[in-house]
């Protein structure tokens, strides 16, 4: 995966830690929607998030995930599926407090994420009262609606575009202590 991501990040592709995340509720009921790659620590794949939004709610009643990372500019895409939990309070503390201080303003401002507001000078208010509340130079804290979540993989799948449609597809699965490598049919 490493050596991939890197890949991409010396061909200039845009965001290259941009991934989607699909996610079902407890019907089943699919969704899908494109969060950023914050961490691959010990074989865990990481991203935060406000843990009112649709996709904690689907993740707290059915814990399964999948992953899909594409770069187009290299051909190439790479699927996660795997069991996913809630990283460490200090993780998401730690995670949080690297952000930008507009982008931890914006936590706080999107408390009741997925919830109808009237209009977008709803936000830019909320954004006015809580920078009033930290100003400058004062630390923004975690919010207790906010951290992140890892995902433990348990199928890796790397697709590589090729010419007529005859691509490669290298799929990884854990087997006991090891990951088992196979080839799929384009």
């Amino acid at each position: 995966f490493e050596s991939w991501f890197n890949d991409a990040v010396e061909a200039g592709v845009t965001e290259p830690n941009a991934m989607t995340l699909a996610t079902a509720n407890r019907e089943g009921e699919p969704s899908a929607r494109t969060v950023l790659l914050k961490g691959l620590d010990q074989g865990y794949f990481s991203f935060f998030t406000n843990y009112h939004s649709r996709k904690s709610k689907d993740l707290e009643t059915n814990p399964r995930a999948s992953l899909v990372i594409h770069w187009r500019e290299l051909e190439r895409q790479i699927i996660i599926r795997g069991t996913v939990s809630r990283t460490t309070k200090e993780e998401s503390r730690d995670y949080f407090q690297s952000r930008p201080r507009g982008a931890q303003i914006g936590a706080w401002v999107s408390e009741h994420q997925t919830s109808s507001i009237p209009d977008r000078s709803h936000l830019k208010d909320r954004e006015a009262q809580l920078q009033s509340k930290w100003p400058e130079g004062t630390q923004v804290p975690l919010p207790p609606f906010w951290g992140g979540y890892r995902v433990a993989p348990d199928y890796i799948e790397f697709w590589q575009g090729r010419p007529s449609r005859l691509h490669d597809r290298l799929v990884y699965t854990p087997e006991e202590s090891q990951w088992i490598l196979s080839r799929l049919s384009p």
